[in-house]
């Protein structure tokens, strides 16, 4: 716990609040800039006394509880309140449902990518958005009610071309479903899928049982692609972590027989807007 910074970082957050930011009457001119520390405290549900030591860089670790009424009462973004959390020597928990719509420079990223087929995919494994070129990978009907990968793996629904990994993937896909079911324990859109998996594929339910575990990172498959043929993949993810969301990369080697069917797929797509479902 970096008791300095951490004070630091409170002080200042406190002292660039206004009282009409958070619904006081302007009043009196005031002293020190900012909001009181009795004020802060009130928002955060704490005593003022505890508030008024960790200011001071000599109160105890806060729990995750106070971290998150502190960054409510300081209106702290994102990013400041990750900050905040990494100060006190803790991680940031999640909200309470997964982040289902893609940042505007994410999705910007996806369009600048000459020859890449890109797909943006939330924490329950729902497509976000993708560019043209993955669309003419994945299959035309992306975005029509079939954009959740989970139910395209293990219920059948929209097109799901053979790959060479097919079975790698269910277990990746139930790793990174088991990681979000403990996350977003709330989440009725994930409830709900859950109980759709379960319903309907043994194998679901079976990889389920085996508590697979996975890291995103770097993987090899041949897609057989009824009008391209065998289609040698890279696939590599980046993740958003502020979202829990991941990009993934679908590129070929240099100068193989597969980088020249990416081009020629990315010749006809016309290079067109990055896409989002249709809700």
């Amino acid at each position: 716990m970096a008791r300095q910074e951490l004070a630091r970082f409170l002080r200042h957050r406190r002292e660039r609040l206004r009282p009409q930011d958070i619904g006081l009457p302007t009043g009196a001119p005031r002293r020190t800039p900012g909001l009181r520390r009795e004020e802060v405290a009130e928002l955060a549900h704490m005593s003022v006394d505890y508030y008024t030591r960790l200011e001071q860089a000599r109160g105890p670790r806060p729990s995750p509880r106070i971290l998150d009424g502190l960054a409510q009462a300081l209106h702290l973004t994102p990013a400041e309140r990750s900050h905040l959390f990494r100060l006190a020597g803790s991680s940031a928990p999640p909200g309470s449902n997964a982040v289902r719509r893609v940042r505007p420079h994410v999705a910007g990223m996806l369009q600048r990518l000459p020859e890449t087929g890109a797909i943006v995919t939330d924490a329950a494994y729902g497509v976000v958005a993708w560019n043209p070129l993955a669309q003419a990978l994945l299959g035309d009907d992306l975005g029509r009610g079939t954009t959740n990968l989970a139910r395209r793996r293990f219920l059948g629904q929209g097109h799901m071309y053979e790959t060479s990994s097919a079975e790698e993937f269910g277990h990746i896909v139930v790793a990174r479903l088991r990681r979000a079911a403990d996350r977003y324990p709330h989440d009725a859109q994930l409830t709900g899928l859950l109980a759709q998996l379960r319903a309907g594929s043994e194998e679901f339910r079976q990889i389920w049982e085996t508590r697979p575990v996975h890291a995103p990172g770097h993987r090899t498959k041949v897609l057989d692609h009824p009008v391209a043929g065998k289609v040698r993949l890279n696939c590599d993810v980046l993740l958003v972590p502020e979202d829990d969301q991941e990009v993934v990369l679908m590129t070929a080697d240099p100068g193989s027989p597969s980088a020249r069917t990416l081009r020629h797929l990315a010749a006809r797509t016309g290079g067109g807007p990055v896409l989002f479902p249709v809700v």
